[in-house]
Formats: structure tokens, sequence, C-alpha cells
């Protein structure tokens, strides 16, 4: 690989050159996602919780509060409960809050066929004689027993271990039940563990460790080590079991991000980053971490300790507490390095990819589904430390924007493929293409070009219609959501993403109840707007912080806004008592949990970020404790069922569900969308690039003939063998031929992460090339 020299070593502290750009909402330095801080009205609002509907009822709360500044989305708040048809009194069925009628390995779903009328099914015709009737009904006698007898053991062994009490244990089945682990690896007989179970049964993991699954939604978790991809799990009572149709713009998401597992980031694995956080060469991203844990060997060095924070960090225990936490959809971030690494980028390649095939294992046994959110682009999207190194965009912007945007869409290519495999399909819904872009740098129209690149390449991948791959989830990339409206519109199931917070614009000691004006009235508003105009609305992100407090929010050693060691900001108070939640009263905590319920209620199809924040090693507890969702479950300040934001608002007026026909794959859907793309050409003609000549043409690229790159499929195995399972092959449409980007042998290249330079001069011309680019190795901690 050929790279211009550049010097020198990348400052931590680098900041995305814009004269135009607000850093005090969107900081490039800051160490997690910063969407724009919306509002900051200090107004109180009279917040008027309703009562929780049950479990079979379906609520329809919403609102409209208008607010003064533009409105730029909208949305509806909409339970419509999925019944199953099966009665507990059908003898034969599961009871309806166990099994849905389609699933088609339910329980004793071959029982009903036992219990038909003995009586009928062996009439004797009139003509035949005496004697054949007595040895026809002493032979229906001999069959009434029998089945009384079955009946019996059935009946006795189902009270036993139904969902509300016990495991359910393989019997009188239509197919073999056996196993249950959480991978499928299991060395018990097919007729001792349980392969489903509700609220109180014993789940085995993996490890052969077991934990009792909390449930009071009327959720159950289903595997089968023998049918591994079976999907008769549910969430809850509330959500489609994973063999239905998830209606997205009436069925609501309640998510919970799996932020810092995949792609970790300091404030959420503090215990990573704090040995080297003030080494020579301080660990402030997954780059310079990854660095540092070359030359660690007491821990298996970079492989052992991210191995190690990808098993313990995020587990299936985890997976089942968002279950019984009444949520139903997870979004987990990668990077592309869990694609493939190309030479000088220090990133752990592919071993991320293993654990995300367990997240799919998981998701699919406890009723879950995934939101795959592109987190981590080569070069940086964002120039924030979450993207995998802290600088500079140089994804569409600068000298290496092209370039880096093509490979990036190769990758999209990659993990669409993939997804869109049926027995995928089910669990990963949606495909969030590129996580925070900073488009305010890029222009919208060179972010929109590539947006209908990567609709191109899903589609492709997946064909066009309800069912064929996943929504297509586009971050708004800062512009305000009204600005997407009328794009792509006809395409095939996409959707808008926002990422509300309010704690990085400007700081106040305000409490949390005098801020509940900006969930309610602004973030509300917009909301209905949008589900109206654009179609499907999410906030992918949002946190319960009103303030920048907490360790690395901002980045390592960044200090905060709140206490003015944030970029000389003024003082605005102490964050101890922001950040010491052991001391919090039940006054504080109430006032949080109403924050999380405006928030819920307004954003009505959202994920939390994050679902856990590790520990410090220095002080050995949470940080951060406004930002973790588990904590606040086990500490009293999020509330045990999402829907008791239902009409905390105020609701009126509604979004209007179902989506158009053409938003949720139906009628339509695609027809007008490459009408629309034929306006984003591509390459786009001109990339920003400060001070120097933008033209594409003149910057570095490069060309798709680097093969084809499948990515591995999970194996399982159930009592110490491998079960064959159709798990597919990693590639969905054998007619895309596409291959992956890569160099072209003749041209130069910058160093990915550049930032704002001069383009090659000559671009291409095989003489003229230079050496590799010199991009400085640091030596981590401790080495000489």
């Amino acid at each position: 690989m050929a790279f211009r020299s550049y010097d020198p070593v990348p400052n931590p502290a680098a900041r995305a050159s814009n004269p135009d750009f607000d850093f005090e909402l969107h900081s490039p330095r800051m160490g997690t996602f910063m969407g724009a801080a919306l509002n900051d009205e200090a107004s109180s609002l009279d917040t008027r919780p309703s009562s929780v509907t049950d479990d079979y009822s379906s609520s329809v709360r919403a609102f409209n509060r208008q607010s003064q500044a533009d409105p730029s989305f909208g949305l509806h708040y909409r339970d419509d409960p999925h019944d199953p048809n099966a009665s507990a009194d059908n003898l034969g069925q599961p009871p309806k809050e166990f099994a849905s009628p389609t699933s088609p390995t339910v329980p004793y779903a071959n029982l009903s066929e036992k219990r038909r009328d003995p009586t009928t099914q062996y009439a004797s015709p009139r003509q035949r004689s005496r004697k054949r009737a007595i040895l026809i009904v002493g032979a229906i006698a001999l069959i009434i027993i029998i089945v009384v007898v079955v009946v019996a053991v059935t009946l006795s062994v189902r009270k036993k271990s139904s969902p509300a009490s016990s495991n359910i244990s393989s019997g009188s089945g239509s197919s073999s039940q056996s196993g249950g682990s959480g991978s499928g690896k299991s060395g018990s007989t097919s007729s001792s563990i349980a392969v489903t179970g509700g609220d109180g049964s014993t789940v085995t993991m993996d490890s052969g460790a077991t934990f009792t699954y909390s449930n009071k939604f009327g959720g159950y978790w289903y595997y089968d080590p023998e049918k591994p991809l079976t999907n008769n799990a549910r969430a809850q009572s509330w959500t489609p079991p994973m063999n239905e149709t998830f209606q997205y713009g009436t069925d609501n998401i309640r998510g919970v991000n799996l932020g810092g597992w995949l792609v970790p980031e300091p404030f959420i694995a503090p215990g990573l980053y704090e040995p080297y956080a003030n080494s020579s060469y301080p660990a402030v991203d997954e780059w310079t971490l990854s660095y540092n844990l070359m030359n660690e060997t007491s821990q298996g060095g970079l492989e052992g300790v991210l191995t190690n924070h990808y098993e313990t960090f995020i587990t299936e225990q985890d997976f089942a507490e968002i279950a019984g936490a009444g949520l139903n959809h997870v979004r987990i971030p990668i990077g592309y390095w869990a694609i493939e690494t190309w030479a000088g980028e220090p990133f752990l390649a592919k071993v991320s990819w293993t654990y995300f095939l367990k997240a799919i294992e998981w998701a699919r046994k406890y009723g879950l589904r995934i939101n795959l959110d592109f987190h981590a682009l080569p070069g940086s999207q964002n120039g924030w430390n979450h993207s995998g190194k802290l600088g500079t965009v140089n994804v569409l912007y600068g000298p290496m924007g092209l370039a880096n945007a093509q490979r990036s869409l190769g990758y999209i290519r990659i993990l669409a493929e993939f997804i869109s495999q049926p027995q995928y399909s089910n669990v990963v819904t949606i495909f969030g293409v590129t996580n925070e872009p900073m488009g305010t740098q890029m222009g919208q129209d060179q972010l929109s070009a590539y947006y209908v690149q990567a609709y191109d390449i899903i589609r492709t991948a997946s064909g066009i219609g309800e069912g064929k791959g996943p929504y297509i989830l586009y971050h708004d990339g800062f512009y305000q959501l009204s600005q997407w409206v009328g794009f792509l519109t006809g395409a095939d199931r996409i959707a808008l993403d926002n990422h509300p917070y309010v704690c990085f614009g400007g700081q106040t000691s305000d409490p949390y109840s005098s801020r509940l004006t900006v969930p309610c009235d602004t973030w509300g508003a917009d909301v209905n707007t949008s589900m109206t105009a654009f179609g499907l609305t999410t906030a992918g992100e949002w946190s319960n912080a009103i303030n920048d407090c907490g360790l690395w929010v901002n980045g390592v050693n960044d200090g905060s806004r709140y206490e003015g060691t944030f970029d000389t900001t003024a003082v605005t108070g102490d964050c101890t008592p922001w950040t010491d939640y052991q001391n919090w009263d039940d006054t504080f905590k109430a006032s949080v949990e109403q924050w999380a319920l405006a928030s819920m209620s307004s954003l009505q199809n959202w994920f939390f970020w994050t679902w856990k924040i590790g520990n410090s090693t220095v002080t050995g507890k949470v940080e951060a404790p406004q930002w973790s969702y588990q904590l606040g479950l086990q500490e009293g300040w999020m509330p045990t069922d999402p829907r008791q934001a239902d009409g905390v608002c105020g609701n009126t007026n509604n979004f209007a569900a179902p989506l158009s026909a053409w938003q949720t794959g139906g009628a339509g859907a695609g027809s007008t969308a490459a009408g629309v793309a034929a306006q984003y050409a591509w390459p786009p003609a001109t990339i920003s690039n400060p001070g120097f000549a933008s033209a594409a043409t003149a910057l570095p690229s490069y060309t798709a003939t680097g093969g084809q790159v499948t990515l591995a499929v999970p194996t399982f195995t159930a009592s110490s063998k491998t079960v064959s399972a159709s798990v597919g092959s990693g590639w969905e449409n054998a007619q895309d031929t596409a291959q992956k980007y890569a160099e072209i042998g003749t041209c130069e290249y910058l160093f990915p992460w550049v930032g704002p330079a001069a383009p090659p001069a000559p671009l291409c011309g095989g003489n003229n090339r230079r050496g590799a680019y010199a991009e400085p190795t640091p030596a981590p901690a401790g080495s000489s």
C-alpha cells in the first residue's frame, strides 16, 4: 500500500476545522455521539403519567405540542397487541401468552390430533355384524383408555413446566426438543434440558452457568439447539413474536444500545483505558488503546484483552434482562474492523464479528430485534473517539474523503448481503448505514449521494418488498430533520435517525423538572412532523444526562463544561451531586425517572444510550450513572415498565398509523426511488477540502477489484456434536458480483486519517509513486 508521508502523531485534542460549525453543540472532541442539544428551555411542565394498560388491550396516546422552533419530525404512540388466536381452552395448544399459532414447533402442538373423538374417527358401518361391532367397541374402549393416560401424563408435565413456573421440557410435541444452552453447546441429553420457558424458568448458558429468567410481561425465551434458527421467542405479550412481522410505524420500538461492547468507548468501558490514560501515548480512542495493548503481555495483548472484554461486558444474560425490562430492540454498534483491517491499522480484526453472531443468537432466543449500527468507518466519519480514531473527518471530506467513502460502501455491501439472508433477516431488521456522519462538513448533497449508493447496495442484496432485508436507517447528519423531507420518496423501507441530547449544549444547574419542556414540547412536535412528512423516524440515541458530568463523557481527561474544565467554559457547578448516585435520595431518583418517561413519551421509537456503563477501576463504581439503563433499573430511577411513558407528555393528535404502503415495503415500494436518486450523482462532483481544489477527479480513489468477501457464518453444537443447520453462505444475492474496494496499483494515497491536506500530485503515474505512508508507530506505555 502506498501512502504519502505525513508528520506528526495525530493530536488527541485535534478538532475538525470549520468556522461555521457550532462546536458547543457538536464537539468533535467529544467522547461520545453528540446529537444537537435541541432546546434548553427552563420553564416547568406539569407532566401527567397515565396508567399502564393491560397486556392484551390496545392503547393509543400521542401528542402534538407544537413548538415555536421549526418542526422537523413527528410520530404517534400506539401499542397494538399481537394476541395469538390460540386459546388456553383449546386442548393441545399452549396458553396464548406462551406461543404464537404460527409457531411451527410449539410444545404439544400435536396433542389436538390425539383428542379427536374416537367414536367418530372409528365408527363402523351399520351393515357390519354385531360381533364385528363388539370388537370395534372394545377396540375403541382400549383407545380411549390409552388417550386418557397420555393426556393425563402430558397435562401433568405441562402444568409443572409452564412458562409461568418452570422450564418446558421435551415431551409430546411435533418436533424433537433438546438442549438449551445459549450457544447451542450442551453435553446433556435431549430429554433433560428445556428449550423454552417464561418468567421464573431456568436458563443454562454456554458456560454451563444458569440464571433465572425474569419477565413479568408475558415474554418467553425459546432455543432448541437441534434447530437453532427457530424463531419462536417473544419479548413481551405486546411485542410480535419472532415468527411474526414487527409492524414499524404501528408497533413501537422500545430499545437500548449495546454501546461500548464491540466498539469500546472510554466513558463506557473506562477499565480498558484507565491503565493508559496518562501514559506517554495516552489511550483516548480504540486506535490508541490498540497500540497500547499490543505491548501488554500479562493478559494476552491486544487480542487477549479485547476478547475478554467482548466475552464479559455483554453476555446472554444481558439480552434476557433487556427483554425482561420491557424492551424489544437492541442497537449494536460495530466498527469496520469487524470485517477486515488494512496495513497500518491497529484494530483487532474480525474477532468482534464472532460476537455479533452471538448477539444474533441471543436476540433470537429472547425475542429481540437488532438494529445493526455501522458505527466506525475507515478515516472517521465525524472525528470523534467512538469512530475509532479521534481527530478529523475523512469520509466525504478532505483528500481521502472519496476513497474512504468507497471503502465504507464496500463494507456496507458485505454486511447487507449477510443480514439479508432469511436465516438472519427476522432478527436483524434495521441497518443503520453510518453513525453520526458530520454532514454539516461533508455537505448534504454529498451525504445524500452516499446514502443513495447505500440504498442501492442494500436493496440489491435483499430485493424490494416487505420482509426482504432490513429497514435502511439514515442518520440526519446534524441537519434539521425537516431538511430530509422528500429525500428518496417512494424508496422501500427507509427511516430517519436523530440523536437528541441536551447535555452537550449550554449548561445549567436547573433541576430535571424544569427541563421537561425539551422532550415534551420540542422533541415531540418534531417526531410527529417527521413521521408524517418523511416516514419512520427513530431516536437512535438519548440519555438521562442533562449536563456533561461524568468520567470522560467528553473524552479522556477532557473535563466537563459543567465544572468549567472543558474548553475554558464557565463554571456552572460541582459535578459530584450529579454522579454520586449512591447518595441520591428518592426525590432525585424520581426526577430522573420523570425525565426518562417524558423522553420515551415524546420520542416514541427510541434506543436509550446505553444499556451498561462499566465500573471505573479507580473508584470501583459507575462514574456516568445517567447513561446506564441497567444501573437505573437496579437503583430505581428507570421505569420498570416503559409503557408507563404512555401519555406522560399529554399527547394528543397522534400520527395516524400505519405508514404509507411503500414505507413498509408494500405497494409502490421502490417505484420512484430511482428517479429521485438520479439527481445524486456518484461520485459527487466535489468533495469539501478547505484550502485546496476539491474536484473528486483530483482525489485518490479505489477500485472495486478486491475480491468478494463474505462474513463468517455461525456454527452450532448440541450434545457434543455439530448440528446441521442451514446457516447460509454469508452472501444472499448470488447475482450481486460486486467486489470490495482496493488500491489502484499506479496511484498514490495519503494516510486515510490525514485531515484537510493537499491531494497527491500527480495522483497516479506509476513511477511517481511515493513510499508507504509514514504514520508514526507510537511507543506504547512501558516500551523502551
